[in-house]
Parts: structure tokens; C-alpha cells; sequence
């Protein structure tokens, strides 16, 4: 599976990641840009944190510390506690996506 995002993008998620959700989040890329056939499309992410609280504020702080790079490009960031039950999206989002290391 092909990533469309050049090797620094991807350090750039991961180094967002680990500020805003901490150095023991894992990230997985997930939906278009995934998929070798499509074009464009947002950036889709979903992310697996201890965190417990302040899970808002840290999506803020990703989000703003990737717009300083990746500007006017339209990222979602899917979040999962890992003490919590996993959503149905959260299975399909780690389960078709690829995790970045």
C-alpha cells in the first residue's frame, strides 16, 4: 500500500501527534489517501492515545501545528482513547488505514 504524502509529511503528522496526543500515540493514515488509484482528498487520520482528557484542545493544537505546513488542505482527525470501546469507524479507520511510523 502507497501513501500519497511525501516521507516529511509524514514525519510532520507523526511529530504534530506525539506533541499535541504524546509520544505513546499511534497514528494511521486512512480513506483517499490511501488508495493509489484516487486523487487530491482530504487527509484522514486516526489516532490511539493514552490521553484522558483534553482530547479537544489537542486536536486544536494537531490541527493548527499541520496548518502551518500543509496550509489550506482539509484534515480530519478521528480520536480513540485506548481505555474506551472501539466505534465501528474506529475498526474501519484502523483496519483499511496505514499506520505511520
Amino acid at each position: 500500500m502507497k501513501l500519497r504524502l511525501s516521507k516529511e509529511q509524514i514525519e510532520t503528522i507523526i511529530q504534530a501527534a506525539h506533541r499535541s496526543f504524546g509520544n505513546t500515540s499511534k497514528i494511521w493514515l486512512f480513506g483517499s489517501r490511501v488508495d493509489d488509484h484516487k486523487k487530491g482528498g482530504d487527509i484522514d487520520l486516526y489516532i490511539e492515545t493514552d490521553k484522558e482528557i483534553g482530547i479537544v484542545s489537542a486536536k486544536l493544537e494537531m490541527l493548527g501545528l499541520l496548518d502551518a505546513v500543509f496550509g489550506e488542505q482539509k484534515i480530519d482527525i478521528l480520536v480513540r482513547r485506548r481505555n474506551r470501546p472501539c466505534s465501528a469507524m474506529h475498526v474501519i479507520a484502523k483496519s483499511s488505514g496505514q499506520e505511520l511510523v
